[in-house]
């Protein structure tokens, strides 16, 4: 029996693994359940599931499979279900390096999905880039690639720059007082 499972068994999704391995336990009669559990190592609730699945089978006669072999809501869970915390490590991830018209619904940010699974995945929240891209995806981002106009000279140390202007922001906003944000480039007059 074990011989002639173990040749089986790897073929057959979950449901005819059950089934299969309910017929041997049947064809053996009592005992047939622990018998079968000794020799494959597989639950014995799991052949017993088998054996009534195959019972209830042959009272309606011919049984049409089933189209799904697992049940609905099976499988792995979204990266944001199964680690709750994601979505907010992500958010403080990205926002100092947040792109794009405030206006506009199209957001994005320069940093790669590579090193934000990085160091999401620092922050232990492992995750990799491409689950990375969709859940951007799924907050609204578009990933896109850094590619800059250059126009006229540039700081040698223009993101530092930036940042202090958002941190300066940030405590006037907290304080209470208003901040005003002005694009200045040369094609805008």
């Amino acid at each position: 029996m074990t011989a002639r499972l173990a040749a089986l068994l790897p073929r057959l999704n979950e449901r005819d693994r059950r089934l299969a391995l309910a017929a041997e336990a049947r064809s053996w009669g009592y005992g047939g359940i622990a018998a079968v559990h000794r020799a494959t190592g597989v639950s014995k609730p799991t052949i017993s599931r088998g054996i009534s699945e195959l019972g209830s089978e042959q009272d309606e006669g011919d049984a049409v499979p089933a189209v799904r072999v697992r049940a609905e809501g099976g499988g792995r869970k979204k990266a944001e279900v199964a680690d709750p915390g994601l979505l907010d490590s992500l958010n403080s991830l990205i926002e100092p390096g947040v792109r794009g018209d405030p206006e506009s619904p199209l957001r994005w940010t320069t940093k790669s999905t590579r090193k934000l699974a990085g160091e999401l995945t620092a922050r232990g929240h492992e995750i990799s880039h491409s689950a990375v891209g969709n859940l951007l995806r799924s907050i609204g981002f578009s990933l896109q690639g850094n590619r800059k106009t250059l126009e006229g000279v540039q700081h040698p140390d223009r993101d530092a720059q930036f940042r202090h202007i958002s941190s300066v922001a940030e405590e006037f906003l907290a304080a209470g007082d208003p901040v005003i944000s002005v694009d200045t480039k040369k094609k805008s007059w």
